[in-house]
């Protein structure tokens, strides 16, 4: 741990099991220094931290992440998959039809699962997903005007 009692990059991947990598702490760091990026530009990100990664290593690496619950996949449809560092809470998203852009929206209720189903069918519900859809503040203007 360091001083400030914050674990390390390589420390929260030993502790979810992972080996440390240079280009999974890089892996990590990008995807947690960005803002819901798709494997294309983390794999960018990456590169100018690291040196060359292949795109197959890039995706084997953000699931193993993802797996191991140190980042989300977001899989708006008809959309690329897009990663976030944002874990362990229980939060969804904006996503603006007109250009893509996507923003967290904390749950109106705040307590997991912030959604009750109608039916549960017998399922024991642990997690809602919702993602709302809609346009951004600028997609709005620029199509008010």
């Amino acid at each position: 741990m360091t001083a400030s009692g914050n674990p390390t990059t390589a420390e929260e991947l030993r502790g979810a099991g992972l080996r440390v990598t240079a280009a999974r702490v890089a892996l990590l760091e990008a995807v947690r220094d960005g803002d819901h990026l798709g494997a294309e530009a983390i794999a960018s990100e990456v590169r100018g931290r690291v040196g060359h990664i292949s795109v197959q290593a890039v995706y084997e690496g953000l699931h193993a992440l993802t797996a191991a619950g140190l980042i989300r996949r977001l899989d708006p449809p008809g959309s690329p998959a897009l990663y976030e560092g944002r874990v362990g809470d229980n939060h969804h998203h904006l996503v603006c039809r007109s250009c893509g852009a996507v923003a967290d929206v904390d749950c109106a209720v705040g307590h997991a699962p912030c959604l009750t189903a109608s039916d549960d069918r017998g399922f024991a519900v642990d997690e809602a997903e919702v993602i709302y859809w809609g346009l951004c503040p600028a997609c709005s203007t620029a199509r008010s005007n």
